[in-house]
């Protein structure tokens, strides 16, 4: 049957959100932004080339891979993992981040050159009157160092993308001179920062809507990035809006790691952007990006996280085990894959999963039987309901059979 008989959607009922007319860049801040989450573990650097590969299996454009201006450990690090996307030969590029110093910069320009990678450098400010004021950086201290920091770098054959921290709380005025004298300094893209979590989608098209206009006004095309953080629970619907008012390219961490709450999940953003058709990206390597991520940072995935937690595409309640089940009678997987999930469970390499528990019908344990090749005799199938509703939650595979296994005593002769 045809999916627009099955399902009315609407989402496409009244305005639609029309697909960039521009391919959606990926920057992965992960094994930099993501570490300074005050609980995460610092990857080993076997982990960090782990996680640099899955990065280039889901498609992803860039990778920060480090800030070599904190010290000799994190030069280390960043010079391996160029070297790896060189001898691996792989897709994605590399970036790292620098304040705007010109001694910040230096290790960046000695491991590109040492490796022969070019290393764009994201070089960052920050730009609200907030941070000014604890800082105590005049407007004239800041320009100052962004042209330096620029033009250091491009005189060194680097890309820069300008980055301005807190950009959703800084004033128009002192954007427009920042961002104009980056560009004239040869910066090659902006990146505008929702480093506290701030904004709000309106808020964002309001920011993405003067940049464009400032970037109009210099004459030179320019690319946007956006970079949102968590702390409103707004990041991904943030990013989207981003998208929406013209920001080519967009941040996120694995599993939303990072300072505070985190930062805008990758992998939730991923995977939104594929079921609105905007990308088309092969996510099959989205679950084995995240667990990685969590084993090497030391941060948990919970049970009940998009897409990838345990529970995303398990049940043990009848009612929607058994639509479930119906579709897979049918032989149709496409059917069970969406009749009880908004995500289609194959869109990332996984299967809607039926549990048995105290919230389950028969139907459950039915299906726990059929599906490991074990006749769902009415004695098997009875013996492991009445075990399911005298426990306070799912039942394991080897409680299962340790009952089917004291059934089996029971009805020997």
């Amino acid at each position: 049957m045809d999916e627009r008989e099955l399902i009315y959607d609407w989402n496409l009922a009244g305005e639609v959100w029309d697909q960039p007319p521009f391919r959606i860049q990926f920057d992965d801040e992960t094994l930099r932004d993501g570490l300074q989450s005050p609980s995460v573990l610092t990857p080993t650097i076997g982990q960090k080339i782990e996680l640099l590969h899955l990065m280039d299996r889901l498609g992803i454009d860039t990778a920060d891979i480090g800030l070599p201006g904190a010290g000799p450990h994190v030069v280390r690090d960043v010079t391996a993992l160029a070297q790896e996307i060189v001898s691996a030969k792989l897709k994605i590029a590399a970036n790292c981040a620098a304040r705007t110093i010109v001694r910040d910069i230096e290790p960046i320009v000695d491991v590109s050159q040492r490796v022969g990678l070019p290393i764009e450098v994201c070089a960052f400010i920050g730009s609200s009157p907030i941070r000014q004021y604890a800082e105590n950086w005049s407007e004239e201290t800041m320009l100052r160092h962004t042209r330096e920091a620029v033009a250091f770098a491009v005189s060194h054959g680097l890309e820069v993308l300008y980055v301005t921290e807190d950009t959703i709380r800084a004033h128009p005025a002192t954007l427009r001179r920042l961002f104009l004298t980056a560009i004239e300094c040869g910066a090659k893209r902006l990146c505008l920062c929702d480093t506290v979590g701030h904004a709000t989608p309106s808020g964002v098209r309001n920011l993405l809507g003067f940049t464009n206009e400032v970037v109009q006004e210099s004459g030179v095309r320019v690319g946007i990035d956006w970079h949102g953080h968590s702390d409103r629970g707004f990041s991904v619907i943030n990013t989207i809006a981003a998208i929406r008012a013209g920001a080519t390219r967009v941040h996120g961490c694995a599993i939303g790691i990072g300072e505070r709450v985190g930062n805008t999940p990758m992998d939730q953003l991923m995977v939104n952007l594929r079921l609105l058709g905007w990308i088309d990206n092969d996510l099959r390597a989205l679950t084995e990006y995240c667990e990685s991520a969590s084993a090497s940072t030391g941060v948990p995935i919970p049970v009940n996280y998009p897409m990838v937690g345990a529970d995303a595409f398990r049940t043990g309640t009848g009612v929607h085990a058994a639509a479930v089940i119906k579709a897979f009678r049918k032989g149709e997987d496409w059917l069970a894959d969406r009749v009880y999930s908004g995500v289609p469970a194959s869109l990332i390499g996984r299967r809607q999963e039926i549990e048995v528990g105290p919230m389950s019908g028969e139907s459950n344990v039915i299906h726990w039987l059929e599906t490991r090749r074990i006749e769902p005799t009415r004695d098997r199938v009875q013996a492991i309901f009445q075990r399911a509703k005298s426990v306070d939650r799912v039942l394991t595979d080897d409680e299962i059979r340790a009952v089917l296994g004291a059934l089996a005593e029971t009805q020997a002769p």
